[in-house]
């Protein structure tokens, strides 16, 4: 790893003048190489804007990694860009801690803390960083609201940070590619307010609604705290009668009965039944009804918490994939437990797709969809 990382950089330095050609030589063979790719695309101009921006040109450490913004970040800083390879993009995570819909299976439980609360100075932090990007002249990026919080849970009704930020984000709209906001709440993202600043974002900018249940005893479950199924419905309806641009998540996707091995199906376990196929053909269907752009989707993965014991429901989650898998072992990637794709393929994954060809309807892993979100 280390030869690999002290590799020469090849940049066409000549392109800058003498104190930006320095400046460059000097940063580039230090940036680590899991994030080195995003640079070796870009123009030296550009090059340079994007290390001024993100790199910790004063820090002493042999290797650099993004970090420099305040509140817009990265987009992960955990994806090896050489497999990941999009370029730079942005995630503005506009509430901290783990939101209020207490999803059972959330991955951010194994990074966040606490109950979902606003940032502290979180709309100077958000201008200082866009100033920042107009001041390095970085190039344009998609940005994504949010990675981890929803922006939308009603944590926004009381402090409107979200509302706030896309206000904030079109008068800088020439910085950013696309504009994604995603939310289990789009009866909100639906309200004129919020219409009026998605609106003013113009093309680009699109909600991705999540709406992975429609039956109430599966919600109560998984997603407790989350609005109903009928509300996020008429939330997404009300998003398109707008004509704002709608991607449907359909994640996490999860077991189906009859399952693998002795115990055949969920309520063997003591879960609902959570997907079964007439769900999901409502739930594709609507979306080919509405004309969503595409359809997300991506298997439940289990992560640990940080906030204590795993919840209850994640408990089963994991005593259930470990039946499905044996005799062998669950997959452990990226910081969570995943079931093996000649397991997860034929049983859950392709009888979805399936559905999503009968209606037409353009369906996307959610790290491809990420890909092609540009």
């Amino acid at each position: 790893m280390g030869h690999r990382r002290g590799a020469a950089v090849g940049f066409q330095l000549s392109l800058l003048e003498g104190g930006d050609a320095v400046a460059l030589a000097a940063l580039l063979p230090r940036i680590d190489i899991k994030y080195r790719p995003v640079w070796e695309k870009l123009p030296p101009r550009e090059a340079l804007a994007l290390a001024r921006y993100f790199l910790p040109s004063r820090s002493t450490r042999k290797w650099l990694a993004p970090t420099r913004p305040h509140v817009l970040k990265w987009y992960c800083p955990f994806a090896d860009q050489k497999h990941f390879a999009s370029g730079h993009r942005y995630c503005i995570n506009v509430y901290a801690g783990l939101c209020a819909h207490r999803c059972a299976y959330c991955y951010a439980a194994a990074y966040q803390r606490g109950e979902a609360h606003a940032k502290t100075d979180f709309r100077k932090s958000l201008e200082r960083d866009l100033d920042a990007l107009e001041a390095f002249d970085v190039p344009r990026a998609p940005v994504h609201l949010s990675n981890s919080t929803d922006p939308l849970q009603p944590l926004e009704r009381t402090c409107g940070d979200t509302l706030y930020a896309l206000r904030v984000l079109g008068r800088h709209r020439a910085r950013f590619a696309t504009i994604a906001l995603l939310t289990k709440n789009p009866i909100l993202a639906a309200e004129p307010e919020y219409l009026a600043a998605l609106d003013a974002l113009g093309p680009g900018a699109h909600v991705e609604v999540s709406l992975a249940f429609l039956d109430e005893d599966a919600c109560r479950v998984f997603d407790p705290g989350a609005p109903p199924a009928a509300e996020r419905i008429r939330g997404l309806r009300a998003l398109r009668a707008a004509g704002v641009p709608v991607v449907l998540r359909v994640d996490p996707l999860l077991p189906r009965s009859p399952l693998p091995g002795a115990r055949r199906s969920l309520a063997d376990f003591g879960l609902p039944e959570a997907q079964p196929p007439e769900d999901l053909e409502r739930i594709v269907g609507l979306g080919a009804e509405v004309g969503v752009t595409r359809i997300v989707w991506s298997v439940a993965k289990l992560g640990p918490s940080r906030t204590g014991p795993a919840s209850q429901a994640l408990q089963v989650l994991r005593r259930l994939y470990e039946s499905m898998a044996a005799p062998g072992r669950l997959e452990w990637r990226s910081g969570s437990y995943r079931l093996p794709e000649r397991i997860a393929r034929p049983l859950i994954v392709e009888p979805f797709l399936e559905i999503c060809a009968r209606h037409g309807v353009d369906a996307s892993f959610c790290a491809h969809h990420l890909l092609r979100t540009l």
